[in-house]
């Protein structure tokens, strides 16, 4: 069965052309149904019954996790086994008629105006280090960008001149996504007083380097928001993530249009940017409530 996992990880990267990140999640996914199989004493998928699969999803809601984790392990098995009936690799592919568990989607956590202006000026523009923070986090609430796109950002891909950047998105899809002013002057600080002073041979195409020269990485990113998130007094559990939530919240709040907020995200179904117009109503509704004398 492993060897299996591994051809279809394989297809995934070359035919498919999926993320890296995408692609290690489907091999750990896939990795511990092949442990839970194993424990069975099942070691091909020729030998999985659908009962198996089911157990599977079982135990995984006995370890407490959540039907939207559990959901993601199924659709993991299900293109698993339409890749093996595809390749004629199995006859029978036993996970096609088992049902996703429902999913209930919350709405994920979005700053206020007030709150984006205080982390956004939380960090020391005065030093080379608070420049380049202060220019990430203009960056993210400009553009909506993901934190693996601003971490994979080159330089090539940054025009300041028109005040645009072109990001890559999931499966390798490229987008033009426009700066704003404030963020285009921040960049311009970071590239002529901070940037010179720190990049190396291997950091070189990228944007954002870290103090030793080298491609600031996602993980990095994220301290960076912890950093002044607490520093702004923010009790919100946020992350990078969570200015391309407001980044989108706050388009649709002033009027901008769900096609072009989809385009700016790098969204493949529109259904997905949907998803912040819930948002929306609910914030009316919460607003309502608390102001509206009989809410």
């Amino acid at each position: 069965m492993r060897d299996w996992i591994q051809q279809f990880l394989d297809y995934l990267t070359v035919e498919r052309g999926l993320s890296k990140n995408t692609i290690i999640s489907y091999g750990s996914d896939l990795s511990k149904f092949a442990d839970y199989c194993e424990s069975k004493g099942i070691t091909s998928v020729d030998g999985v019954k659908k009962n198996d699969i089911t157990s599977f999803m079982l135990s995984l809601k006995d370890k407490g996790l959540s039907s939207n984790s559990i959901s993601r392990y199924l659709v993991a098995v299900k293109v698993f086994y339409r890749f093996l009936v595809r390749e004629r690799l199995t006859r029978i592919d036993m996970a096609s008629v088992l049902d996703s568990p429902k999913l209930i989607r919350p709405l994920p956590e979005v700053l206020t105006i007030g709150e984006v202006d205080s982390l956004l000026n939380a960090p020391d523009g005065r030093d080379g280090r608070g420049i380049r923070d202060k220019a990430i986090l203009e960056l993210l609430y400009a553009t909506g960008l993901r934190v693996s796109e601003l971490s994979d950002l080159e330089v090539n891909n940054l025009n300041l001149d028109i005040g645009f950047l072109k990001a890559h998105g999931k499966g390798g899809k490229e987008r033009i996504v426009p700066l704003g002013r404030t963020a285009s002057e921040w960049l311009k600080r970071y590239q002529e007083r901070v940037r010179p002073k720190i990049v190396k041979g291997a950091g070189a195409p990228y944007l954002f380097l870290s103090r030793l020269g080298k491609r600031l990485s996602r993980q990095s990113v994220w301290k960076i928001m912890k950093k002044y998130t607490s520093a702004a007094g923010i009790k919100k559990n946020i992350t990078p993530h969570t200015l391309r939530h407001s980044f989108a919240t706050h388009l649709l709040e002033r009027g901008a249009d769900l096609r072009s907020v989809q385009e700016m995200l790098g969204h493949a179904n529109i259904s997905t940017t949907q998803l912040y117009t819930h948002i929306n109503r609910e914030r009316l509704k919460g607003l309502h409530k608390k102001f509206h004398p009989r809410g």
